[in-house]
């Protein structure tokens, strides 16, 4: 299946970010065959036959690399995640589960929105596993097993329906939550116009103009929400907010958002 200009350029912008294992993993879901068709199934659920938003190739891109930005600006300032704190790997090996559960998070969409992050698990498992062995020694038994815990942890928190423990999936959540700007909605929004269930999430992304994950000044990343309409806030208080909130990295995050043309509004 051909890929979209749209994801080329998200998953050169992602590999230009990263390196090592990290780079690999990636490399390896983009040039899978059957992830590309699997996620593209994903969209055909979700958009055509359920009318919700982008649950495909190109968000789950998207999803990694907010969550690839959010991992460097907490590695700047060396804030450690989970499997360095606890002494089981390094923050390498944080980033490489990262990847990987972002990159997947959305494969139970193949199925059902409903529970679509536990279906996840069990349609992502073959290829997490082969990431995994491909990326690590079978010596690294202890690594391999920390490293895949963290991707389905990853997977099946985010969606704020199950608590999460470790910074890792924390990460995995938001960048998820952040990907709401205008062009995940367009899709949807160009094949119908009549009602159905869940056009507040296609009107309401409509409506957000841009998405910033930059240093903050008190805080070691800040996320700031751009709108063109006041609907907008939907995505930011109904959808992000509750996942920052869910996550464990809450502390290291300032939010904004701001209507063009009104004062900028700060949730935390």
């Amino acid at each position: 299946m051909k890929k979209s200009k749209t994801q080329e350029i998200s998953e050169e912008k992602l590999l230009a970010r990263i390196s090592g294992k990290a780079k690999l993993a990636a490399e390896l879901i983009f040039i899978n065959p059957e992830i590309q068709v699997m996620q593209e199934y994903a969209n055909i659920v979700s958009i055509r036959r359920l009318g919700y938003n982008d649950h495909g190739p190109v968000h789950m891109r998207k999803a990694a690399l907010n969550a690839i930005k959010m991992f460097h600006l907490l590695n700047q300032k060396n804030i450690k995640l989970n499997l360095e704190t606890e002494s089981i790997a390094k923050n390498e090996d944080s980033l490489v589960a990262i990847v990987i559960a972002a990159l997947l998070h959305d494969m139970g969409m193949t199925v059902s929105r409903d529970s679509h992050e536990l279906i996840g698990l069990l349609v992502a498992q073959k290829y997490i596993d082969d990431i995994i062995d491909r990326l690590y020694s079978e010596e690294d038994t202890l690594k391999k097993i920390a490293v895949k815990s963290i991707v389905l942890e990853g997977i099946f928190g985010h969606m704020t329906t199950f608590k999460i423990h470790s910074k890792e999936a924390g990460i995995v959540l938001v960048g998820d939550g952040c990907d709401m700007e205008e062009g995940r909605a367009r899709i949807p929004t160009l094949l119908r116009n009549e009602p159905k269930a869940g056009d507040i999430h296609r009107h309401s992304a409509s409506a957000i103009e841009k998405v910033s994950i930059v240093p903050g000044d008190e805080k070691p990343i800040r996320i700031v929400v751009d709108m063109s309409q006041t609907v907008g806030i939907f995505q930011v208080e109904e959808v992000l907010y509750p996942k920052i909130l869910y996550s464990p990295i809450k502390p290291y995050i300032e939010l904004y958002a701001q209507v063009k043309g009104e004062e900028i509004l700060r949730y935390m």
